[in-house]
């Protein structure tokens, strides 16, 4: 069983709280906060996501992870001091039609090196951004039931892709290291990974595929 951990969520909306919920249910210490005071979360905390503590975003200081939960184009406007030094999940995801046009996310490297050159001194995990927030909380089992699905995580520092992997098996998924933080492009808004369901054979699979693309371009 995976040891109680300390949780700060960055954003209150569907991401956020769906994480939130399920974390509680893994046995996991939440606290919530946004951009608001503290206060003027706190009621939607308590209904929206049971057990979960509504604090202000300096309170997020000393969480074992810290999972950022907001629109993409939005992180420009996230106070970085808070993340400073802790491991830190990436959910985001670019999509134009929503986000508008970023230059910085159009070509080039991984949406998450940009986030992380942004941050700045974090350990930055990419993950749980290639399931649907209304999926979280449905498709979960506990390890060793077939067919359970497995969820990519992309990270530079292996010791928080430990950390985060025992808390992706906590939330009931199979946690599948796809690499460097440069291997979350595989991740992504429109690939095969981000579009369906797999499990971890099927995820390794797809992502010795893309290796291969990459190789070979």
């Amino acid at each position: 069983m995976t040891n109680q951990l300390s949780i700060g969520i960055l954003g209150a909306g569907r991401v956020g709280t769906a994480i939130g919920r399920q974390a509680i249910r893994a046995g996991h210490e939440v606290r919530i906060a946004t951009g608001k005071p503290a206060d003027q979360i706190q009621l939607l905390t308590e209904v929206i996501v049971p057990g979960a503590q509504a604090v202000e975003r300096e309170d997020l200081r000393g969480s074992d992870i810290i999972i950022v939960a907001v629109p993409l184009h939005k992180y420009r406007s996230i106070d970085t001091e808070v993340l400073a030094g802790h491991v830190v999940i990436d959910t985001m995801n670019y999509w134009s039609p929503v986000d508008g046009v970023l230059k910085e996310f159009e070509s080039g490297p991984s949406t998450s090196e940009v986030i992380a050159d942004f941050f700045g001194d974090v350990q930055l995990v990419k993950t749980l951004n290639h399931i649907g927030y209304g999926d979280l909380e449905v498709d979960a089992h506990p390890a060793g039931v077939p067919e359970r699905r497995a969820l990519a995580l992309a990270a530079d520092d292996d010791d928080a892709k430990q950390l985060v992997a025992a808390f992706i098996d906590s939330l009931g998924y199979d946690a599948v290291d796809a690499g460097p933080l440069a291997a979350g492009q595989a991740l992504e808004n429109g690939t095969d990974i981000f579009n369906g369901r797999h499990t971890a054979g099927q995820m390794r699979a797809l992502l010795d595929q893309c290796q291969r693309v990459l190789t070979n371009v």
